[in-house]
């Protein structure tokens, strides 16, 4: 590292002349006004291990971090603590799998996609074996800096043929999923929300339920058309309550399974109405939801007004959450500033 590398990763950062937040580095999800579910994940996959005995767990020296201690309480004869060793927690995974078990190898996003991904590629991937790989700290989800940002997940994984992606909401969906990977004959990597989960979708659509592979409308509108996942999609129906005082109507499109893309009914959606199309996503705005809506409604025919919003092509600051999503422009006023700004 140069001495002007130095400099500028260790000096103060700045944003419009006010300094970015160090305290509070790990910070609950913002999502005032609802109520929340305690590891939902966990939960949801010890109550459907009662039932399937392929069911297994694995985790890297993080199970208290991906709420996969639950499970591990619950059954620990079912339960393999890997140590700090990602490659080998999901080769182990494969060998599992290999053998009739349904294994479900948590870690954070940035272990798996990074660090893990030619032995997921290799060993899972290419024999099309039924791990399911959970990860925590998804995007901006954590104030720890790049080394635990995972801001590229989705790209990364979207370009591995067979790999299901699903980028869950709220703690309904993280609920949803979990039986959902299991039926599902194959790999899944899906990003993870723990700890106090939001309880969201269900307040705004209360029929709501997670399904594979399927986009669904959570809230109508005639001006704007947001298709989102994951807490972006919280953030936008919040971003939309607000702008009801504009006189701006927004309606929101939730995308909770990246790969396979729902393209029927977003085409369908888009173009509806000549509404301006956004896409929201907790995610660089290369390689992630934004490219794929966009691939998708270009190659057939169809041009709305298309904006992204997203997270920027760089590594990002260290800080308190809520600085870093107001900087980044993924809290619910940022979000509502750049749709009013764009009409």
């Amino acid at each position: 590292m140069t001495r002007a590398s130095m400099i500028r990763k260790y000096e103060p950062r700045r944003m419009s002349d006010t300094r970015v937040a160090t305290s509070a580095m790990i910070a609950s999800l913002a999502a005032e006004g609802y109520d929340t579910v305690a590891a939902p994940f966990g939960h949801a996959l010890t109550d459907l291990a009662k039932r399937d005995d392929r069911i297994v767990g694995l985790s890297a020296d993080l199970s208290k971090y991906t709420d996969l201690h639950v499970f591990a309480q619950a059954m620990p004869d079912r339960f393999y603590q890997m140590g700090m060793a990602e490659q080998l927690l999901f080769s182990a995974a494969a060998g599992l799998a290999r053998e009739g078990f349904i294994p479900f190898a948590t870690t954070y996003a940035v272990f798996a996609s990074r660090r893990a991904y030619d032995f997921i590629a290799m060993a899972i991937a290419e024999e099309n074996l039924p791990v399911k790989i959970v990860c925590a700290l998804p995007g901006l989800t954590t104030g720890y800096g790049p080394s635990h940002q995972a801001t590229e997940d989705l790209a990364i994984f979207r370009g591995l043929p067979g790999m299901v992606i699903i980028d869950p909401c709220d703690a309904d969906d993280v609920a949803g999923m979990v039986p959902a990977m299991v039926a599902h004959d194959g790999p899944v990597y899906a990003r993870l929300l723990r700890g106090k989960v939001p309880s969201v979708l269900t307040r705004h659509k209360p029929d709501y339920r997670f399904q594979l592979g399927r986009a669904q409308m959570i809230r109508e509108g005639d001006d704007v058309l947001v298709i989102s996942s994951g807490i972006m999609t919280m953030r936008a129906l919040d971003a939309a309550e607000k702008l009801i005082a504009d006189k701006v109507d927004v309606a929101v499109l939730h995308v909770p399974t990246i790969k396979p893309l729902d393209i029927d009914t977003i085409r369908a959606e888009a173009a509806r109405g000549g509404r301006l199309v956004i896409t929201a996503e907790n995610h660089s705005v290369n390689g992630g939801l934004g490219e794929a809506v966009a691939s998708a409604l270009l190659t057939a025919g169809i041009t709305p007004r298309f904006r992204m919003i997203g997270l920027p092509d760089a590594f990002l600051e260290a800080g308190a959450l809520p600085t870093l999503h107001d900087m980044y422009g993924l809290s619910v006023d940022k979000v509502a500033d750049q749709i009013k700004g764009w009409l």
